[in-house]
């Protein structure tokens, strides 16, 4: 993490004990929250692309899906392997 961005956010006091009593059970330290909520958050940026990308998707033919992940992998593959040849 080279740019940083500093966040003012507000919890309830019971999240908060939550939360810092989980870390503090884990051994936390310096910078074990910050990790944390960054963490959560990109879980959840991940989670609402993922049901955007299925809601587009719905009426699509698996078949056709299943094609293009195919063909995806396919190149992939053949790119990973030629690279590692070099």
């Amino acid at each position: 993490m080279t740019d940083l961005a500093r966040w003012s956010i507000k919890v309830s006091r019971d999240t908060d004990i939550a939360l810092r009593t989980l870390l503090a059970s884990r051994g936390g330290r310096k910078g074990d929250l910050s990790r944390f909520v960054e963490e959560a958050v990109n879980r959840e940026v991940l989670r609402e692309t993922v049901r955007e990308v299925q809601a587009r998707n719905m009426d699509a033919d698996p078949a056709e899906i299943q094609r293009l992940i195919d063909d995806e992998l396919e190149d992939m593959r053949g790119s990973f392997w030629a690279d590692r040849r070099q």
